[in-house]
């Protein structure tokens, strides 16, 4: 959040927490909407952490800091204040070569833990063998998914909604993490799901044509229709295409856009006042997907079908703000499950980038592409040289070529077996990349075919409003 980065010592910190605490304070004795209050102890909290991380000692309200109280320096894990991970819809970035520390999200984020208890009920609600995903704690944070599979046990329905925001034509491998996801949850519990693209998100942000927008919209629908979904269960569409063709989902953006205020989504998304007004109302366009009445061609015109979304954790934040706005406009609250980020070559202190060719594994990439890549820019966890290696092993835990591999390989025993072989210098770096190469080559290659074979006709197919194969 902008408003926090202006403190550079324990003082100024201090003074602005106090600051913060009197803002709380006064909106509350003034009543303000709990929205409002929300995003201002949100902020507070921030600054206690980020306090406490420059002095070492917890914020006392009347006790300043003395001169030379600034916490111990334990290397670059131990974080000073600079090191507080960021998480936002547009920019990730951590300190650590673990990458986002992502229970102290959790934390952060007011979500809850995806934990053994929440799998297992999920395996048991669904009758099948939890995905590797959940096993592995990919997607590690939910809010109410006990509340959908409490409905969902009591026969009650529930539906899908995830989305891409197109800024190019190929989509990386990390683009494919919720999409393969969400092919399961449908799968397992046959159920709905629609997917925006928001293509109006794009021309807001970045400097591309609208025309540019909508046509990377579509190429990228192909390569989620590669995916493997079912025509009969999904609606693929553009925000540019459907906004103007739906006045049930045009009535849901603007009854969030009431109930939102300029402060509220300044305090959520850091927006300036040199900010397009485009940008400032677009969060209610991606809020709006979350209720069942935005699809009355799917629902039928019902209000009361609750949504789960599953997305990686920067995305958040929107849903936050939808979440609260929710019971205000008669709606129930979507549920969601969090993934971690899809971590860049380079390693995991940010995510995968489709605007650098280096970071990425595109799912254009020919094999020898993929080799070279990996072989040339994975960041390694192994030493200096085949002896050291040998002697004192690699870690796992900081090497790329193993994170891909807990993504994409299905064998939990052969990944353990791989954790444990290069841990203990069995196993070299160049044979573990050997390894990532054999997972992704064929991968990347079955996706390309089954793209090659998406035509037209059917990318119009999932795009056209209509109903699907379900009685509601």
């Amino acid at each position: 959040m902008a408003e926090c980065e202006g403190a550079k010592s324990p003082m100024e910190l201090y003074e602005k927490l106090t600051a913060q605490g009197e803002q709380v304070r006064a909106l509350k004795t003034a009543k303000a909407t709990k929205a409002d209050v929300d995003a201002a102890v949100q902020l507070l909290i921030k600054l206690k952490t980020d306090y406490k991380q420059m002095t070492g000692q917890d914020y006392k309200a009347g006790c300043p800091p003395s001169e030379n109280s600034v916490a111990p320096d334990n290397g670059p894990a131990a974080g000073g204040a600079d090191d507080e991970d960021t998480v936002d819809p547009w920019n990730v970035s951590t300190n650590n070569a673990k990458g986002v520390d992502y229970d102290k999200l959790i934390l952060r984020f007011g979500s809850s833990k995806v934990d053994k208890e929440l799998v297992d009920r999920i395996e048991k609600v669904s009758g099948q063998k939890s995905h590797r995903f959940l096993r592995r704690g990919i997607f590690f944070s939910h809010r109410d998914m006990h509340q959908v599979l409490d409905a969902y046990e009591k026969q009650k329905s529930f539906y899908l909604y995830t989305g891409r925001g197109p800024s190019s034509e190929a989509m990386h491998v990390g683009h494919l993490i919720p999409f393969i996801f969400t092919k399961w949850l449908q799968d397992v519990f046959d159920i709905p799901l629609v997917v925006q693209l928001t293509d109006d998100e794009k021309y807001l942000w970045k400097d591309l044509s609208l025309e540019d927008c909508h046509r990377f919209a579509v190429e990228n629908a192909k390569d989620i229709i590669a995916c493997g979904f079912d025509v009969n269960k999904t609606f693929i569409f553009s925000d540019l295409d459907y906004m103007g063709a739906s006045p049930e989902f045009y009535r849901n953006v603007v009854k969030v856009q009431k109930h939102v205020t300029f402060n509220q989504v300044k305090g959520i998304f850091g927006f300036t006042d040199s900010d397009c007004i485009g940008k400032i109302s677009f969060p209610a366009i991606q809020a709006a997907p979350s209720f069942s009445s935005s699809f009355p061609q799917i629902f039928k015109g019902r209000k009361d079908i609750q949504c789960l979304i599953p997305c990686a954790i920067d995305q958040d934040p929107y849903f936050r703000m939808t979440r609260d706005v929710a019971p205000r406009i008669g709606y129930p609250k979507p549920a969601l499950l969090h993934s971690t980020f899809f971590p860049a070559l380079q390693g995991a202190q940010t995510k995968m980038s489709a605007s650098d060719a280096n970071t990425s594994i595109f799912l254009t990439d020919t094999p020898k592409q993929i080799k070279n890549k990996v072989n040339k820019h994975a960041f390694s966890g192994g030493k200096d040289t085949v002896e050291e290696h040998r002697k004192y092993g690699g870690n796992p835990d900081v090497d790329v070529a193993f994170m891909y591999l807990t993504f994409f390989l299905e064998d939990d025993e052969q990944l353990e077996k791989i954790r444990q072989d290069y841990a203990s210098g069995a196993l070299l770096t160049g044979e573990l990349k050997k390894l990532l190469i054999e997972t992704l080559q064929p991968m990347i290659e079955q996706h390309q075919q089954r793209r090659k074979q998406v035509t037209e006709e059917e990318v119009k197919q999932f795009m056209t409003p209509r109903p699907l194969h379900f009685n509601f």
